[in-house]
């Protein structure tokens, strides 16, 4: 399908598996919302048939968190890039998390700011090159599974453009949990960082992710001593699920603790000064 990404991007697989997630939850195109920020990642909403709402950079989860809470009963979903959500976007990802709203958020992490020249990003290694770091970033990355649980997020699962059908799975799991879900794709980007790190074309990188991962237990454990980050001593990085627990959901919560009360509270009010 001819489509807008560079050649060999990791974007294009995670769309695939996010339709054929869709499709496996037999879901209606009426029923869902996808809000979108700004970046390669972002353009991912203009090839479905949804509802869909291209917002500001960094701010998709806040949309997402209107849209949520004035049309319960939709699925909304928010794809977005490792600096859309964790940079200028990282405030809203932690009280999304924070309130366990049902949204589904879905981190393409490729390392790198893809659209804007190849800046380093909030999840990009120590070491690893980038327009802005010549010479070797020297920030600590992001571990996404790590903030998103220390944060509050009641579904917490990682995987890559090479595990595609686990990709599938995971994102049908977590659009169907009632809860704040984060789903992490690690997502080639040959363009930038693949030529300014030497980690060759898309199918080396893709071998990469098939290489340099370690799937997780049942209960969620993480086999051995793993820092979960790829770095310069190659640690296998855990994927799959590692949180999925029912909470209490914030919109729910809302309607329950403030809307009812405030209602009932008006209507009585209301009786009280009538005729």
């Amino acid at each position: 399908m001819p489509h807008i990404w560079c050649p060999g991007c990791g974007h294009g697989i995670v769309l695939n598996s996010l339709l054929r997630a869709v499709e496996k939850l037999q879901l209606e195109r009426n029923d869902i919302v996808m809000i979108s920020g700004i970046g390669c990642s972002a353009r991912i909403q203009g090839y479905v048939d949804f509802h869909t709402m291209h917002t500001l950079h960094g701010r998709a989860l806040a949309f997402a968190t209107g849209i949520k809470m004035a049309w319960p009963l939709l699925k909304v979903i928010v794809p977005m890039g490792d600096g859309d959500a964790l940079a200028i976007g990282g405030n809203h990802f932690i009280h999304a998390a924070r309130r366990n709203i049902d949204v589904t958020a879905i981190i393409m992490n490729n390392s790198i700011y893809g659209m804007t020249g190849g800046q380093h990003s909030p999840l990009t290694q120590c070491g690893d090159h980038a327009t802005t770091a010549p010479y070797g970033t020297v920030d600590s990355p992001f571990d996404v599974v790590q903030l998103a649980s220390a944060a509050g997020a009641s579904f917490i699962a990682r995987t890559t453009t090479y595990h595609a059908r686990d990709m599938t799975r995971l994102l049908a799991a977590a659009i169907e949990h009632k809860g704040f879900s984060v789903v992490e794709v690690l997502s080639q980007c040959p363009t930038y960082y693949g030529r300014k790190n030497d980690a060759g074309d898309a199918v080396a990188m893709m071998e990469r992710f098939r290489d340099e991962t370690v799937k997780v237990t049942a209960d969620g454990a993480v086999p051995g001593d793993r820092s979960g980050r790829m770095d310069g001593a190659h640690e296998p990085v855990p994927v799959g699920l590692f949180r999925r627990e029912e909470r209490p959901e914030y919109c729910e919560a809302y309607r329950t603790r403030v809307m009812e009360p405030a209602l009932e509270q008006a209507q009585s009010a209301a009786r009280d000064v009538s005729p």
